[in-house]
């Protein structure tokens, strides 16, 4: 098996309906591949959608929300491929992105990561590439501090802006929408950290991969559709906070500085 794509839903049937579909559909000029769903306790008949409109996936139902890391390790650990994509069912392929993911990782035996270029329906440019986190910058991002001019040249280069998004880089972190790694590599790395629940996991894969000595790199030449959304930053803070995916998402943040309080790795980008 080459690759194996773990697709993690969660109250996204419709979404994920699309998502297998371009998987299905495109060019894979003879690697093969499997589907791996998970569902974190959606209950909302994604099951018998599947049944109905697909053939040869793997379902995994879990019986309540295991949240991201811990309901995508449920997939890794069910894959058979060389290559494992972790993916979101709020994407849709284009052409033959994963063809190309797939060539990129044969010819660069050190990189273990690597993720594509995403964009909105109408073909706008997300930024997706970034490097790690300072203290403040989940809370420069959720609140509308973001708006100020000083703050806005922080996030700037927090995501990269400053680096060409048409070339092929090496990135501390990308986005985990989708993510497309070597299985041993995942297995080295004792795959996500369940410990985060929802925010963090995917900065901390990467974190971990960079610190067992291979390279995480953004390759645009691969390109995703990616449905855009946000937890709460065009809100008000105190409205945000009474979100509890808000909520968890600042307990990831607060997990994630614990974690690497003492450890400091140099940006690489």
């Amino acid at each position: 098996m080459d690759i194996s794509f773990v697709v993690l839903n969660y109250k996204s049937k419709g979404l994920l309906k699309n998502c297998l579909q371009s998987i299905i559909h495109s060019d894979w000029s003879g690697l093969r591949y499997e589907i791996i769903v998970v569902d974190n306790a959606s209950n909302d008949g994604v099951a018998e959608m599947l049944e109905k409109n697909f053939t040869d996936i793997t379902f995994i139902a879990s019986q309540k929300n295991l949240g991201y890391g811990k309901g995508n390790n449920a997939g890794i650990r069910a894959a058979h491929g060389r290559y494992v994509a972790i993916l979101n069912p709020d994407t849709m392929v284009i052409d033959n992105a994963f063809r190309r993911l797939f060539d990129f990782m044969e010819k660069h035996e050190r990189v273990g990561i690597a993720g594509p270029q995403a964009i909105n329906p109408n073909g706008e440019l997300q930024y997706t590439r970034c490097r790690f986190h300072r203290f403040l910058t989940p809370l420069y991002r959720r609140t509308p501090l973001q708006h100020l001019p000083f703050v806005r040249r922080k996030l700037d280069w927090f995501v990269t802006k400053d680096l060409d998004y048409k070339t092929a880089t090496p990135a501390d972190w990308l986005f985990g929408f989708c993510l497309f790694a070597r299985r041993g590599v995942l297995k080295q790395v004792n795959f996500f950290d369940e410990r985060f629940f929802l925010g963090f996991e995917d900065t901390d894969l990467c974190r971990q991969v960079w610190r067992k000595g291979f390279e995480v790199w953004y390759v645009p030449q691969a390109k995703l559709i990616h449905y855009p959304h946000r937890f709460s930053g065009e809100y008000g803070w105190l409205w945000g906070l009474s979100k509890r995916n808000v909520r968890i998402h600042i307990a990831s943040w607060l997990k994630y500085f614990l974690k690497y309080r003492n450890k400091r790795e140099t940006v690489r980008t």
